[in-house]
């Protein structure tokens, strides 16, 4: 079973912008019926406009995935205009970027709220359908960051690492039924979220600056800031591997963003732990920043 387009509807979170503009934008080319959810009026009535110069079938929604009511509000609209959902790809997220001791409790919840549990809320609203068509195709954007995890970013991977794991037992819960469901690993791409990260989430610039794990944020600037500048991956290049999955007679579970990315996660799947650990700093690490106090030495 293939999603060829042919006016299929599919619902993209977090699509008015970054990754999620671009997967609308070339999902609509393929003859989807495509519905960009965001929560910027103004991020939608810039879509809507680009939409309508392109003669594209894209209709801007607006969508908190984190309240129970706005999602409810955004698939009655959908169901209206066009019918079920047959793609769902689970795209909104967010990023705080700091160690682990000095995230609040309260940001740590808004980021699983946002990268896992409105996923799995999106999952419970269409799946009934779904299965009673027979048909259906979830994709959940995840992260390389969800299967390896590097310096400040323990919110974030947190959060993929429980996306993985949720589409990991979804897959097989719903191996008989038809529905496909597609995890979407991307890399270093530049988009919005990527920059925000890169500069740190901004509640904590103060502790980044000058708090105990002010090496540990500096190591980590750096890494990213070469990571990032030496990218050439684009929001277009995953809206293709995106289409791509989605047209497969055989999708694979999951799919990297570049498809060479598929070669580090390999890589520290077999290499000895400690080897991995100690690429990571030194690509991450306090001294990736010229630290120069000697490191404790590697846990065994």
């Amino acid at each position: 079973m293939t999603a060829k387009g042919d006016s299929l509807v599919a619902l993209i979170t977090g699509g008015t912008e970054g990754l999620g503009k671009a997967m609308a934008i070339r999902m609509a080319r393929e003859g989807y019926r495509v519905f960009a959810a965001g929560r910027s009026a103004e991020r939608r009535a810039r879509l809507g406009e680009e939409a309508r110069a392109l003669g594209l079938p894209i209709t801007p929604l607006e969508m908190d995935v984190c309240n129970e009511r706005s999602v409810d509000r955004g698939l009655a609209e959908i169901r209206t205009a066009a019918g079920p959902v047959d793609v769902l790809i689970n795209n909104a997220g967010i990023a705080y970027v700091v160690v682990m001791e000095e995230i609040r409790i309260e940001h740590l919840r808004q980021q699983f709220e946002t990268n896992v549990f409105a996923a799995v809320r999106l999952i419970q609203r269409v799946l009934p359908e779904m299965r009673e068509r027979r048909r259906g195709w979830i994709v959940n954007m995840s992260s390389v960051a969800g299967r390896m995890t590097i310096p400040t970013f323990g919110p974030y991977s947190g959060s993929k690492h429980a996306l993985e794991a949720i589409s990991d037992a979804l897959r097989l819960e719903l191996h008989s039924t038809g529905v496909r469901v597609i995890v979407i690993e991307p890399s270093y791409i530049k988009t919005n979220m990527e920059g925000e990260a890169g500069n740190l989430s901004a509640e904590y610039r103060p502790l980044a600056e000058s708090g105990p794990y002010a090496a540990v944020y500096r190591g980590f600037r750096k890494g990213w800031q070469e990571k990032t500048s030496a990218a050439r991956t684009t929001p277009e290049d995953c809206a293709e591997i995106v289409l791509r999955a989605l047209q497969s007679e055989d999708p694979e579970a999951r799919y990297t963003v570049p498809p060479k990315a598929k070669r580090e996660l390999w890589l520290a799947r077999v290499l000895p732990e400690r080897f991995v650990m100690r690429r990571i700093l030194r690509d991450f690490g306090p001294q990736a920043a010229g630290a120069t106090k000697k490191p404790a030495a590697t846990p065994r």
